[in-house]
């Protein structure tokens, strides 16, 4: 595999979907699919099953995926570790927390990146509720973790930091808080808030408000004005006796947490952070 098919195929196979991956990697759709089809040809067997609705791995294509993934990535640390020992890495790393939490639960990442580069400070800073791209966009942090995916025109998207389900927030007295679990079809007649991102572009189903800040929302769900999915840390982090989180049902979409940096700003360090992933 050339190393444009590896990154199709991983790419691919994170996303698990033509479009997104074509706007990621900067190809057209066409190109996403024509190398697929020819590494399956290659291999003579399907890697991914394909349907009008959804685009899955095969067992074949999954064991690949780990496989490749695992190359990859020590390939990827290989040659940042080598980039930042001819260059001499230094300096100040500021990163953007669109969820705070999300530096002790993905601190492995971190202490490897510390470790990789002795002479890099990271500073974090918590962005903007509403806005989680504000710093960013300011250019007061140098990179973002934000939730995927990352949409706006400007910004690339990286690697996925940390990935965990998603749990529903409700009242103490809604008719969901004691349901050991629940599904999209749940939210059905329900004011559903959003926590953070702004609509993406292509939205347009009306919805209320977004709360101004985390204190805002956890009130007005508390007070039974509306619901809201969060990132299932939230059950840990945010517990309190007048809201219930109960979790998503298995297989429900997981929260991706992924870098993000400006577009062309992908600096050594930034670069180096994404190779500690």
């Amino acid at each position: 595999m050339e190393r444009r098919e590896i990154e199709i195929f991983l790419t691919l196979a994170e996303e698990l979907h033509f479009g997104r991956t074509a706007q990621r990697l900067l190809v057209s759709q066409a190109r996403v699919s024509q190398t697929i089809a020819r590494l399956e040809r290659q291999f003579g067997v399907a890697l991914f099953e394909r349907t009008s609705r959804r685009v899955a791995l095969t067992p074949v294509g999954a064991a690949l995926y780990a496989d490749v993934r695992a190359g990859h990535d020590r390939i990827e640390r290989g040659v940042a570790a080598a980039i930042a020992a001819g260059r001499g890495i230094t300096g100040v790393l500021t990163v953007g927390l669109e969820a705070p939490a999300v530096a002790e639960l993905a601190a492995p990442v971190f202490t490897r990146f510390r470790q990789n580069n002795p002479g890099v400070e990271i500073v974090f800073r918590e962005t903007g509720f509403t806005d989680p791209l504000d710093l960013l966009r300011s250019g007061d942090v140098d990179v973002a973790v934000t939730n995927a995916p990352v949409d706006e025109a400007g910004f690339e998207e990286g690697p996925v930091l940390h990935t965990e389900p998603v749990v529903l927030a409700v009242a103490r007295g809604h008719r969901l808080a004691t349901r050991t679990a629940v599904t999209l079809d749940d939210l059905d007649g329900e004011v559903v808030f959003r926590a953070g991102r702004r609509a993406a572009p292509y939205r347009r189903d009306p919805e209320p408000p977004t709360p101004a800040t985390l204190l805002d929302l956890m009130a007005r769900v508390a007070a039974g004005e509306g619901v809201c999915p969060l990132a299932a840390h939230a059950a840990d982090y945010f517990a309190r006796p007048t809201l219930a989180m109960v979790p998503f049902a298995p297989g429900s979409p997981p929260v991706r947490w992924v870098l993000c940096w400006r577009t062309g700003a992908r600096t050594a360090r930034v670069a180096a952070l994404a190779a500690a992933i």
